[in-house]
């Protein structure tokens, strides 16, 4: 279950992220007058999103990693990490920023993340 856990606190934490990143792109479309917000208070709104990032992002490194017991080695957990943020990412941007098309070398990088999740639990 630690692995099941980790796994599904790594897309919720991917969910914020995502929005901290890149919402305020998109709230530049829906809030009138958030594009002449300062860059600072940008920042900091991306921040707070950011803070709710971590309360899962921090628990799935620990209950996921061997260190504390859990299924994943480090690097195995970077590549988990990494497969849930494009795949969260792309979904994000497909349903919010629907002028953002999806190419052919977007699935090529996709089939080399999957071959990267491969490789690294390769024994």
């Amino acid at each position: 279950m630690q692995g099941f856990w980790t796994v599904v606190l790594l897309v919720v934490s991917n969910i914020f992220m995502t929005f901290a990143w890149y919402g305020q792109l998109k709230l530049g479309e829906i809030v009138p007058g958030f594009k002449d917000w300062p860059l600072v208070l940008v920042i900091l709104l991306s921040w707070g999103v950011a803070l709710f990032e971590y309360f899962f992002m921090i628990p799935a490194n620990r209950i996921g990693s061997t260190v504390n017991g859990g299924p994943f080695n480090l690097m195995q957990l970077k590549i988990i990490q990494e497969v849930i943020s494009l795949t969260v990412f792309t979904l994000i941007v497909r349903m919010v920023f629907k002028n953002e098309p999806i190419q052919w070398n977007h699935f090529a990088a996709f089939a080399c993340m999957i071959a990267a999740v491969f490789f690294v639990f390769l024994k």
